[in-house]
């Protein structure tokens, strides 16, 4: 089994900044491509940024130039730098990744229990 464990979301004013991190434990030999998405309320869950496992992110137009995605494969995090936030951005955030736990073995996607981030104007 693995476990996502996010942290970093609360309440941050117009302008302002945030970090949210995810770490996975567990049975884990390899980790894929890492995300972060993002639902607001009334609204279906979109990806936010996306990064393989090569550091390679991609990113939603609403957030270019203001978010950044990275991670440290040695420590199996996946950490989401905000900046310049709107209120637009209030949202729960959620961690997602694709799991090897074993060589050659079939990856499986896991979720992260979701960490509400509220952006006031």
């Amino acid at each position: 089994q693995v476990q996502l464990v996010e942290s970093g979301g609360g309440f941050v004013q117009a302008g302002g900044s945030l970090r949210l991190s995810c770490a996975a434990s567990g049975s884990i030999f390899s980790i894929n491509a890492m995300d972060w998405y993002r639902q607001a309320p009334g609204k279906q869950r979109e990806l936010v940024a996306s990064i393989t496992s090569g550091g390679s992110a991609n990113y939603v137009d609403s957030v270019k130039e203001r978010f950044t995605i990275s991670r440290d494969n040695a420590k199996n995090t996946v950490s989401l730098q905000m900046n310049n936030v709107k209120p637009e951005d209030t949202a729960v955030y959620y961690c997602r990744v694709d799991v090897a736990t074993m060589p050659g073995g079939l990856q499986f996607q896991y979720w992260g229990q979701g960490t509400q981030v509220t952006v006031s104007s």
